[in-house]
């Protein structure tokens, strides 16, 4: 099965749940007025879109109806599909390597499957024939280096590993060795899941980045953040507390599939002008690609 049609299975309930709230409006409003609009608004900001997105998506609804001149139901939906990928589209989604070696940091909160993240990401970067080290640098949590071994081995990348309790810092510095004597093209770290209130976690983030720009000045790093889709809203919430600590250029949403509040998708990206770099919709190393948005909106609407 290829990667569109197990987002589209993935996506089904929010498929279900998003297309459902929709079609009802259209369905009940063929007029194409402002009471079609405010339905329409109620419906986005019931599938998880967010208000304030929800609102800003309405605004240039109306905007294109007036000046297109809209009188037809069917092409305000193709309108809306065109303003969802508008906003997905707003923002980079391209993972940037630019230099050998590049890092990628991982940051998020416990339980929202940044591990597999990283043995999933691992698992493409080697397919598309990079040579990958990964740091267990979340020496926090009891079984974290094991579970990361586990997915490295999957992956079959290189682990660079220390006993649980190492100073984090002392591991990242360790796998940039490796790194460098491996002559690796990306160097993986995973970072304990913090909660934006925990000082001494966020303190940990900052001096971990400290060793990466001594050692590796003039390094392409991108900072993913890991978001667990079935929070809808709440993710939103997450990312904006991170924010004021991390400097995250991109986000990876797992557990797509077992969610009907996809639609938080388009509120993520619109609220924190953040790009979704990659999308998991299963459990299996290859249920993890990199984000499209015209798949992603193909999908749901």
């Amino acid at each position: 099965m290829g990667f569109f049609n197990k987002l589209k299975q993935g996506l089904s309930k929010t498929r279900k749940s998003f297309n459902e709230k929709i079609n009802n409006v259209f369905k009940n409003f063929r007029k194409v007025d402002e009471d079609l609009l405010e339905e329409l608004e109620e419906a986005l900001i019931m599938s998880d879109v967010g208000m304030e997105t929800s609102m800003k998506i309405i605004e240039n609804l109306r905007d294109k109806i007036k000046t297109d001149k809209i009188e037809d139901a069917d092409l305000v939906k193709q309108a809306l599909r065109e303003q969802i990928e508008e906003i997905l589209d707003s923002v980079d989604s391209n993972l940037k390597l630019e230099t050998k070696p590049s890092v990628i940091l991982f940051v998020g909160v416990n339980g929202v499957g940044k591990t597999t993240s990283i043995g999933k990401i691992a698992n493409n970067l080697r397919k598309e024939g990079k040579k990958v080290i990964v740091a267990a640098a979340d020496t926090f949590r009891a079984a974290a280096v094991e579970q990361l071994e586990v997915w490295a081995n999957r992956a079959q990348v290189q682990l660079v590993k220390r006993p649980e309790g190492t100073d984090p810092a002392s591991v990242v510095f360790d796998a940039i060795k490796t790194t460098k004597q491996e002559n690796a093209d990306v160097l993986i770290i995973d970072t304990a899941g913090r909660l934006h209130n925990k000082k001494y976690l966020m303190d940990e983030l900052i001096k971990i980045n400290k060793v990466i720009d001594k050692e590796l000045p003039d390094v392409s790093k991108e900072v993913l953040m890991v978001l667990d889709a079935t929070t809808g809203q709440n993710a939103i919430l997450q990312v904006k507390a991170f924010k004021e600590a991390v400097n995250i250029n991109g986000l990876v949403l797992t557990k797509l599939d077992g969610t009907s509040k996809g639609g938080a998708v388009i509120g993520i990206v619109s609220e924190n002008n953040l790009p979704i770099k990659f999308i998991g919709v299963g459990e299996q190393l290859d249920d993890m690609q990199k984000f499209n948005s015209a798949d992603f909106v193909n999908s749901i609407i």
